[in-house]
């Protein structure tokens, strides 16, 4: 049976000439078969491309001129063009050895599973899953009840008194008093946030979204979507980096390299460091515009718009096909209760072990700035966008926190809300503009790891600039349209 099959798969003619090409050059042991390594290479693997340079020193600038020619000759990526290939082989084999039944009726679930790809029937059920997911569940119990008795109640009414007198008693030096229980310090600012706000906040929407991942809706979504994604520049595989983006825009961003296309990471990148809220900060900003059902809808409308619009002109102004878009669609399950905890339990862990540290630090950072006085002048340079888009100018402070990290900002203006300091109409402008607003310093990290230098910083400059627009544009129309939100 195994001789009716070929020991390989065979490509085009073209790509067929230029493995033969790549295998030719490759004089190294590789410890895998040649052809298999020039695939990889004609798929970019980054880690194969850094090995063949360091290896084939003397053919190595052939071989990259090979694989530029095998890419100019298709419209879509070659590692779209190869998986087509396999997928046609694989087909082939299934028919000759597999045979089907006549097809029996579908199951609710199957016909369910339609319904949510269906553009029509689709879209409510997106938002359902949207309004009870995050707004309900995330917005309501997690940054409402949970926030309120870890804020208010556990931090204001007993940890940070107890330790300040602590501190206070303990500590001669008011300078290092200022570092653990000042202002901003690190227990009164930086584990309050992390705890009694960001903490409670993350856990629900982790939880949510273990649940939503756990059923298969997300690759459903993925379909959902395509049609309009399509529009700017993007298939509906970035459903997945753009959903996760809504947990950490960090990680998002390093998972848009399963993206086919330099033009789709790009896009990805931008619309992840512009108009996709993290989970704490969305939360907070849930829990900001909870009591203003108005507002929330005008923050919403806003940032989709701007998602949409931004998406739409980056694909008309970079050039590039198209993408093409495919994927196995899994079957609809009820999600097992152990998956939805571990999966949430594992996230915790790698929000314990990754981001709240970088809370304690951001304290650091402040308390340093506030000493060398470059807070304090930072803070005064952005006093001046601030009153622009019609904002006090306290509120610079939580733009500058949001540089440090996006949640801290969000929970800024939290802290200016309890204190009376912002309106309706200007806490609406700061939700969108702070939502709009820079990226963290581990987003634009990030971003310069994976989309270099040069683009990293164009990012965050387009970004900078954009941000506070919007907030002026919106805040102009609210006082011309004498809205009161």
């Amino acid at each position: 049976m195994l001789e009716k099959f070929p020991k390989k798969i065979g490509y085009e003619d073209p790509l067929e000439i230029r493995l033969s090409e790549l295998e030719a050059l490759l004089l190294s042991d590789y410890r895998i078969s040649k052809r298999a390594l020039s695939i990889l290479l004609l798929q970019e693997d980054r880690e194969m491309m850094e090995m063949v340079k360091g290896r084939e020193k003397e053919n190595s600038p052939r071989i990259f001129e090979i694989i530029a020619a095998a890419q100019q000759h298709y419209h879509q990526p070659l590692s779209y063009i190869i998986s087509q290939c396999r997928q046609r082989e694989a087909s082939r084999i299934a028919a000759k050895v597999m045979s089907f039944e006549p097809q029996r009726t579908a199951t609710f679930k199957e016909r369910l599973s339609k319904i949510m790809m269906n553009p029509v029937i689709g879209a409510p059920i997106l938002l359902a899953v949207l309004y009870y997911g995050l707004y309900k569940f995330v917005g309501g119990f997690g940054a409402g009840i949970l926030v309120d008795f870890l804020e208010n109640k556990v931090f204001d009414g007993y940890v940070n008194p107890f330790m300040i007198r602590l501190v206070d008693s303990v500590i001669p030096f008011k300078l290092l008093r200022e570092l653990l229980t000042g202002q901003y310090g690190i227990v009164t600012m930086g584990i309050r946030y992390a705890v009694g706000i960001i903490l409670p906040i993350v856990a629900t929407f982790f939880f949510a979204f273990a649940v939503v991942e756990d059923t298969g809706y997300l690759p459903r979504l993925a379909m959902l979507i395509d049609r309009l994604f399509k529009k700017i520049g993007l298939s509906g595989r970035a459903v997945i980096p753009l959903v996760l983006g809504f947990g950490c825009s960090t990680m998002a961003t390093m998972v848009t390299r399963t993206l086919p296309s330099k033009r789709e990471r790009i896009i990805a990148t931008l619309l992840l460091a512009l108009a996709v809220p993290c989970s704490a900060q969305m939360g907070v900003i849930l829990a900001l515009l909870g009591d203003k059902p108005m507002g929330l809808v005008v923050w919403l409308g806003i940032i989709m718009a701007v998602f949409l619009f931004v998406g739409f002109l980056a694909a008309k102004i970079m050039p590039g096909e198209l993408p093409s878009f495919y994927m196995e669609i899994p079957p609809l399950r009820f999600p097992q209760l152990s998956n939805v905890l571990r999966k949430t339990a594992s996230r915790l862990k790698w929000y314990f072990l990754e981001i709240f540290p970088l809370f304690i630090l951001a304290s650091i950072f402040i308390w340093i700035g506030q000493i060398t006085r470059l807070f304090y002048f930072s803070v005064r340079i952005l006093e001046y966008p601030a009153r622009w888009i019609g904002l006090p100018k306290e509120s610079a402070v939580a733009f500058l926190f949001g540089f440090f990290r996006r949640d801290y900002g969000a929970a800024g203006l939290y802290d200016l809300k309890k204190v009376g300091l912002l309106t309706g109409n200007q806490l609406v402008v700061a939700c969108i503009t702070l939502t709009l607003f820079l990226p963290c310093i581990a987003q634009l990290l990030m971003n310069i790891k994976e989309r270099g230098m040069r683009m990293g910083a164009a990012i965050s400059v387009f970004v900078l600039f954009f941000s506070f627009s919007i907030g002026y544009v919106v805040n102009i129309i609210l006082t011309l349209a004498n809205v009161h939100l």
